[in-house]
């Protein structure tokens, strides 16, 4: 992960609170503390016998290592994975097609969104993605640009646009932070936005998040999926 710059850090506080938004509010969730991302990659691992994994945003590994698959491919500009390119370089370059991708790289909205769509055109039929990080508890954890050290970025956004696609199914599971859940399906619940994208502050997230995101358990995920 990109180092945060402690005068840069002032800055972008100063301005993100001045000129774009200031709501204080926080969002409680229940985020289980015994299960994490690699617990349910390992669930859908053993269910559906997937053998081709692909994760964008490797950082130190804490995810990739524990991923127990041959095949698997990591891509970060930095750290971790074994291909050091950003993951616009790699889908450029890229003919192989996976049955899992977990994304973790930059997290604003237009590079998660394209990170999104770009790995659909390399998703098995039967393949999932799923999407860290995309359920934030308060405004400056999300707020672009970055000025906390804690930081889910506005991964949301990309969660709430993307359940207006037709063609995509998307969920978002309530834990470790927020894990987006998408499949190659009929949209079965298609979101109504009244509010433009680019427009929607963090106070509306506050305001609808349940709704925007489509928030399920684990015990929910289970049964979807």
């Amino acid at each position: 992960m990109e180092k945060l710059n402690p005068i840069k850090k002032i800055f972008n506080k100063f301005y993100y609170e001045l000129f774009i938004e200031n709501f204080k509010e926080r969002i409680s969730y229940n985020f289980p503390k015994n299960y994490f991302r690699w617990d349910l990659i390992d669930y859908l691992i053993s269910k559906y016998g997937y053998r081709d994994y692909l994760e964008i945003g490797c950082d130190k590994d804490q995810l990739f290592s524990k991923v127990n698959l041959q095949n698997k491919t990591g891509v970060d500009p930095y750290s971790g994975g074994n291909i050091r390119q950003t993951s616009d370089n790699f889908f450029l370059a890229n003919n192989k097609t996976f049955d899992l991708v977990f994304i973790d790289g930059l997290h604003t909205y237009d590079q998660v969104k394209r990170d999104i769509l770009n790995s659909v055109k390399f998703l098995n039929d039967d393949g999932i993605i799923l999407v860290h990080d995309c359920l934030p508890d308060t405004m400056a954890k999300q707020a672009v640009p970055r000025y906390k050290m804690q930081w889910n970025g506005d991964v949301w956004k990309a969660i709430v646009d993307l359940r207006q696609d037709p063609d995509l199914d998307v969920y978002t599971c309530e834990m470790d932070q927020g894990i987006g859940v998408i499949k190659k399906n009929k949209n079965t619940s298609i979101l109504k936005l009244s509010t433009e994208i680019n427009k929607l502050k963090f106070k509306d997230y506050y305001n609808n998040y349940k709704e925007y995101m489509r928030v399920i358990s684990i015990s929910e995920f289970k049964e979807k999926f």
